[in-house]
Order: structure tokens, then sequence, then C-alpha cells
């Protein structure tokens, strides 16, 4: 982005729904300067990119509120809170119409009915004039009509009556779209504005930072830019990154995140980015832009609502006019019945239910740490029949171990040639290098890249460089293939590597990569949504047979030693049988993820063409996210359909109503806007939805009493401040501090009972078993972060949700039961 262009926010109060967009579009783009805009019609925010030597902020608001569509200035990470309440307009405005039902009681009152009016109606003139000056029908216009239809035949009431409703409806629309953007303005702002240089303590502008300038980060203050590590120690929590909520540790080398926080201790660190340029920035534009693409049904509605609103307007006028052309008796009500027609049939909800629907599932979704670069593609991942996965660094950790290196030239010694492959590998971002630069650092072998010239890779094969005027090809067999060399190797094990130079195999070596913990369960998950899952891996049939054996054999579809075009053509094989999505994070697997349907590129340090090519990027390593997220993307497409239904059923109902003889203008209005509030409500809720994981691991409840003590079997628990823990769906973080407490071989686990009730939330710390209890809480007290422990059982004491110690088995039967609530339906167990 040039230096002389800007983004500027408005938040436009008059924003109702895609009808506004052309107004706004003709009045923008009249402007000299604006090179793009946006409007996101459910948080009603227009994005404006434009020159500002050429066209101001302030200019721009102007242009939009003298249409009166109440623009303003949306600063960073800023909600308006001056529409926490009603206008005082309407306030008056409701005041004098309850007063006017005291009319059965004293007849005059009822002039306060059409005081109401008078009162509540100007800001929807004002702004009916403005969209009839531009040649724009919106739901103020038809508003307008209906007051002054009722006006006309003496019923002052009714009119008030739609005043008010219409007016306090749409209040409460936009105090509902204002929660809603609070999901995405907490992206905005979770960098801070400023940051601390380490060698003078100057507080200075994040945007003023440049790279590789040391900062210094305090307990309790957030990272401003992306950085390493270059002094001190901390807990960081990553969470509003990558969704997941245990602390990470960091130490001297460590990468870390600009939005994470420092939970404690002290750290400098050097940036390796600009703030524009870090890992926030670039997951905030990602959600902007998905906010900004229509799906394909948004898009159909969108071009339906185009041709329904004219022919619902002059449908309208027909049923006015004709019948007083026919001199029909009882004008009146063929009057009524046409403004119930023109404002019951406004398809403001409907055309709301798509945009607001996305907006919040992809907000839950950025908030977990899954960024959709747009709502298609969460259309897409609902239908899902076929998932598949890459095996090194998705599948698996990606963390490999030498197990075994070898020379098998005789005028080639061992150590000659690990120093020509690591400093080869060294050359590479492959996870395989940094295991043999490791190994070969343990035999005390020093890897120099600048050794190596004309370096090459080849994905899925190798690569290749020149280092003492050798040229050394390193991989799997094809690149002996590459090198002039052919064999078929019977060497069986996790990973194999081999290593030619002039036309001569003169090495081999092996790797053994673990799977990553919760991948397996992962699997389960997504199969038990019906979904097909495969392996496409370009690593040799040993390694791929060992990652299904690690799984258990849970994959349908194993694929090995393949080429980045052979995972391709797999893919679009796969498509054949329905939508197919591919998880990856290397550069070979780019062709895959682009053939995909649903492409989904892994982890923050994932490759950037990796990262480019998906269209979903998981922000964290945890695989236990793609069940959730098709999960969620099949709940967006129940609530889609949801408001779709709602928005036509309650327009129904009402033109059923008025044909039959009840033309109800007022309940006209409240349901056109009352169908809106309805439809963001219940969109909202994928804001607040639980995952299953927390819904397994944090929701259980003790709901009977023991009568023995029993074991109740777990995998892992979850170490917190003051003692308190639950199960954790993984263990991604085993690791003791050793601040709080030095742990012998004879631990115990103390479990206290939840405040006010028996919740199963119970609270724990792992302890030597020789401390007292004010010993233990005393400890206790002192743990500032979070993380998993390996447990085989926990034991339960009689009567009461509490537990003396770590059970060696889980031998022992439980008498009680053990609730684990998930969405409202239980899963108890009884009799472990």
């Amino acid at each position: 982005m040039p230096s002389s262009t800007e983004k500027t926010y408005l938040e436009v109060l008059g924003l109702c729904c895609a009808s506004e967009v052309p107004l706004v579009e003709k009045i923008l783009r009249a402007f000299d300067g604006v090179n793009d805009i946006s409007v996101i019609i459910p948080t009603k925010t227009v994005i404006v990119l434009h020159d500002p030597l050429i066209v101001s902020q302030s200019k721009l608001v102007e242009a939009l509120n003298r249409v009166r569509l109440e623009a303003s200035i949306r600063h960073r990470g800023e909600i308006d809170s001056a529409t926490k309440w009603p206008s005082p307009a309407l306030i008056i405005c409701g005041l004098l119409f309850g007063l006017s039902f005291l009319k059965y009681v004293y007849h005059p009152l009822k002039w306060l009915a059409l005081a109401a009016v008078v009162v509540g109606l100007p800001p929807i003139g004002l702004r009916s004039l403005a969209s009839i000056k531009n040649l724009t029908l919106n739901i103020n216009v038809l508003v307008l009509i209906s007051v002054i239809g009722t006006l006309a035949l003496q019923d002052y009431w009714e009119a008030a009556s739609i005043v008010f409703l219409f007016s306090i409806a749409q209040w409460l629309e936009l105090m509902a779209s204002h929660k809603a953007m609070a999901t995405m303005s907490s992206l905005a702002s979770m960098t801070p504005e400023k940051a601390v240089i380490a060698e003078t303590g100057e507080s200075v502008d994040v945007n003023e930072v440049r790279m590789n300038t040391v900062l210094s980060v305090k307990a309790g203050e957030a990272i401003p830019i992306d950085g390493i590590v270059v002094d001190g120690k901390c807990d960081v929590d990553e969470k509003m990154l990558t969704g997941e909520s245990y602390p990470v540790a960091k130490d001297i080398g460590s990468t870390v995140w600009a939005g994470s926080i420092n939970l404690n201790g002290y750290i400098s660190m050097r940036t390796t980015a600009l703030a524009k340029e870090c890992v926030v920035a670039r997951m905030a534009k990602l959600v902007e832009d998905a906010h900004k693409k229509k799906s394909h049904t948004q898009g159909l509605i969108d071009n339906c609502a185009k041709y329904y609103i004219p022919g619902v307007a002059l449908v309208s006028a027909c049923i006015a006019v004709v019948p007083a052309a026919l001199k029909l008796q009882n004008e009146d009500h063929w009057f009524h019945l046409a403004i119930v027609v023109l404002v019951g049939s406004c398809p403001c909800a409907l055309i709301l239910s798509t945009p607001i629907t996305f907006f919040c599932a992809l907000s839950r979704a950025a908030k977990d740490g899954l960024l959709f670069k747009g709502g298609e593609y969460l259309e897409i991942l609902a239908k899902v029949k076929t998932v598949a996965f890459d095996k090194t660094g998705t599948v698996t950790r990606g963390e490999f171990v030498v197990t075994n290196f070898q020379s098998i030239c005789k005028d080639i010694d061992l150590n000659t040639l690990l120093y020509w492959v690591s400093s080869i590998e060294s050359k590479s971002s492959h996870p395989m290098s940094a295991a043999i630069i490791d190994y070969a650092h343990s035999l005390s072998i020093e890897a120099k890249p600048e050794d190596v010239e004309d370096f090459q890779n080849f994905p899925g094969e190798g690569i290749y460089g020149r280092i003492n005027s050798k040229g050394i090809f390193i991989g799997n067999r094809r690149i002996g293939l590459r090198a002039g060399y052919e064999t078929e190797s019977s060497i069986e094990t996790d990973t194999n590597g081999f290593i030619y130079t002039g036309q001569r195999l003169v090495g081999k070596f092996s790797l053994s990569d673990a799977c990553r913990t919760g991948s397996m369960e992962a699997i389960d998950d997504i199969k038990s949504l019906g979904i097909k899952t495969a392996m496409l891996t370009g690593d040799s049939q040993a390694a791929a047979r060992s990652a299904q054996s690690q799984l258990d054999y849970a994959l349908d579809l194993v694929y090995a030693e393949l080429l980045p075009e052979n995972k391709a053509r797999i893919i679009e094989d796969f498509k054949k049988g329905g939508p197919t999505a591919m998880i990856g994070d290397g550069v070979n697997d780019a062709p895959a993820l682009a053939t995909a349907d649903v492409g989904i590129s892994m982890g923050i340090s994932g490759s950037a063409l990796a990262m480019e090519t998906g269209h979903v990027i998981l922000m964290s390593n945890n695989i236990g996210k793609i069940p959730e997220a098709i999960k969620l993307a099949r709940r967006t497409f129940r609530k889609l359909v949801e408001n779709v239904l709602i928005s036509i059923s309650l327009k129904g109902v009402i033109l059923g109503l008025a044909f039959a003889g009840y033309p109800l203008v007022w309940a006209a209005v409240l349901t056109d806007v009352g169908t809106c509030l309805i439809v963001i409500l219940n969109s909202m809720q994928l804001l607040n939805a639980t995952s299953n994981q927390e819904k397994k691991f944090s929701r259980s409840k003790y709901v009977g009493k023991c009568q023995s003590s029993c074991c109740l079997p777990v995998k892992y628990i979850e170490r917190r401040s003051q003692c308190s823990s639950h199960c954790c769906p993984s263990s991604p973080d085993i690791h003791e501090d050793e601040r709080k407490l030095n742990l012998g071989s004879d631990a115990s686990w103390l479990f206290s009972n939840a405040p006010d009730s028996g919740d199963a939330e119970s609270m724990a710390q792992r302890v030597p078993s020789n401390f007292d209890e004010e010993e233990i809480i005393k400890h206790c007290k002192q743990v500032r972060t979070k993380c998993c422990v390996e447990a085989e059982a926990i034991e339960i004491t009689p009567g009461k949700m509490s537990a003396s110690g770590c059970c060696k088995q889980s031998g022992k039967k439980c008498s009680c039961r053990l609730e684990q609530h998930d969405g409202g339906s239980g899963s108890s167990t009884s009799g472990i």
C-alpha cells in the first residue's frame, strides 16, 4: 500500500440492508482519491481506501451524512458507546405513545399518539427523503409511506405504534450488531499502540518501530510486534491468536507473536517484522477480507432482491389504486392492505440473514484460531465428504530424531559425510533438516552453509548442493534418479534418506517422527461425522505405515511416496465423490491445497506459500480444531436455514392475516424490523457456541454420592492457578514448573470442592504426598501458569466431590456417577 494511501473505517448507522450499498458506493466513488470501498452490512461498517491528500476522512463523513446515513469515523478497535441508550426523541416518543393508551380513560389523551408521531417521525422522514432523492427504495421510505397513509385515515394510534416500534426495533438491532462487532474489534485492539525500547526505556508508537529493534516487555503486557526473545524467559498466553488456552513457555531464541500476553517474567525481544506486517495485522486483514466476500447463497439472495423490491412496490400500488378505480367498497381496507403488503414484503431480514450468519461464524472461527478467507468456504466445509491430511508436520509433530546415519562408501568417512549433509540441509526449511543439523552438532560437527553453492530444492524428492567441489543429492528414493543412480532399497525404517554424489550412493540415514497428541481422536471425530479420511505423504511406505500404526489404523486411506502433483491428482479423484478438504503445512502441499474445495494450512509457522494457497488458516498445530471447524460450518448452515425460514414464515403470517381480512400495519412494521432483530440474535448464538472439547472437558458435573472410594480413569489433568484443574483433551504442555514445587517420585493429587457446588471442575495440584493440606494450599496459590500433566486415574472420596490422591490404576469400580454435558445431552459414566 503506498504511503499516501490510508484505510478509513466508518460506522454508518443508517445502513439497513444491501439496498443502501449502491447509494454508499455512488456517494463515495464521486470523490477523486477514493481507490476502493467495502461495505460490511452486519456491523454497519464502511471501509474506504483513499488518498488523504486528495480527500479527507471528514469529507467522506460529511458526504454520507448529507443523505442522513449517520456516519462517523471508527477508530482502532473502538465500538461507539454513544448508542448505549436510546435517543431522547425515542424516549419521549415512547412515553407519549404509552400515555396515549389512557385515551380509554380520558378521550382527549388520544392526541398524545399524534404528538408521539411528531416527535419520532423526523429522523425516519429525513432518511426517507434522502433515499428518494437518490432514487433508492429502502425500509425508511416504506415506513414513511405507512405513517402518512395511516395519518390520512386518521388512525393516529396506529401511526404512533409504527413510528415507535420501528425506531425501538432499529435501536435494538443496532445494539445487537455492536455486540457482534465486538469480536472483530477485539482483533484490532490485541496489540498495544506503544512499544518500549529496551536500551533507553523510551515508549514509542509501534508503527515507528523498525526491524531488528530490541524491545522490552514486562509481565502482564502484550507483545507489541513479532520477534525473537534475546534475553529473559516467560510464559505467554497465545489464546487470542491460536485459540489454545495453554500458556507457552518462551526462552532465549523463542519466537513471540504480537498480541500474545506476557504472563510472567521480563523479556527483551528483537523485532522480526513491522507492525503492519505482523501476525495480528495479517489476521485482521484476512478476517476483514473474509467479511467483505459474498458467499454463493448471499449473492443469490442479493440478486433476487434487486427485482423483488420493485415488484412488491408495483403489486402494492395495484392493490391501492385498482379497487379505487373500480369504485369497490371499503376503500380503507384496500389501502390498509396495500400498506401491509408494501411493508410486510420488505426483504430486509431475508437479505440480512446470510451476511449476519457468516459474520458471526467467521468471527467465532477467528476467536478459535481458524481464519476463513470467505464465507463460501464455510458453506463448502459443511458439505465436505473427504478430508485428506499431509503427514509430516500435520498428523505428526514434524520433530524428527536421527536414529541411524551411516556412510556406505569406504573413501568417505562418517564425519566428512555428515559435514556435507548438515551444511546443505542448513539451507533447507524442511523439518528433517533441523534433526540432521542437531545430530551433527551432537557429534561436534558444525554445519557451514556458507560453504554450500548452487543449492536447489526439488519438492517431493529432496535437495541438492555443491560443497568442496562435490555435487551432493539428499532425499528419498526418487532423488537417486535425478542423481543418475537407480536402486530399490529394502531398508524398513520410519523415514528413509539417501545421499548420492557422482552417481554413487554414499550414505543412508533414518529418522523417526511421532504423531501429534490428539491426532487419532481428531480423525475419529471426523469419521464420526460420516466423512472419509486419508493421508497423502511424500514420505516412504514404511514411514506412512508407522504413522498409521500410531493412529491405531484410524485413517481410511493412506498414500505414500507422492510428488506434489500426485497429491493434487488424488485430490481431484476424491472430489468426484463430493467436496474435499486438504490439510497441510508445507510447500509440497500447496498444489493439493489449491486443488481441494477447501485447503486448510496449519500453524503460524506454516510455509508462506501454504498460507497463501490455503482457503482456511489454522493458527495452531492442534488438528483437533479441524472437526470443530466442520461442526461450526454445519451449525452455520443450520443457522442460515433457520434465518431464511424465520424471515419468510413471519412475513407469510402477516401477509396471510392481511389477505384474510386483518391488515395490521403496525404488526407489519414490527415484523419487518423485529425479524431483523430475531435473525441477528439467532446468528449471535454462533459467537457464544461452546466447542465439543470445552463441553466435554470443562462441564463435567458430579450427580451422585459415592458409598465407597472409587477410581475414575482420566488421560490428562490441566493444572491451573489456585489449585483448579479439569480434564484436558490433549497434553500439549506437559512440564513441571520449578518455581512452584519440586516433585519427588512419590506424588499425589489433592482435590478440593468447587465453590458452592459439587462441580467436577475438580481443583487439583500435583504435590509430594508428605505435604500437609495447609502447605499444599500455600504452594498452590503460587501457581501462575497452566499446563497439562498425564494421569491414569483420580480417586473420588466417598460422599463428596474430592479426591485423596492418584490411583495406581482404575480398578476400583465407581458406584457414583460423573456426568459430562454435551450441548444439553449428557453422557454419564457409571460403574467405571
